[in-house]
């Protein structure tokens, strides 16, 4: 069910050019960031997000094309 909202949310919102306060607000729970690690010589920092109704969706998931 919760899956179901999320979905709808995102439907309503597809259109928009960009990421506006209110599009964040209807589908962002929380946004973490992680400390940076430098111990490979280059910076990185994480950040994870856990999206309102389904909380996190890894990365992978949300870059897979959809198929029909």
């Amino acid at each position: 069910e919760n899956l179901e909202q999320f979905i709808q949310r995102v439907r309503k919102l597809r259109g928009l050019d960009e990421l506006t306060p209110y599009a964040l607000r209807e589908l962002v729970k929380a946004i973490y960031i992680e400390a940076p690690d430098k111990s490979s010589g280059k910076r990185h920092q994480g950040i994870r997000i856990s999206y309102d109704l389904v909380g996190f969706i890894p990365l992978n998931e949300l870059m897979k094309e959809e198929t029909a």
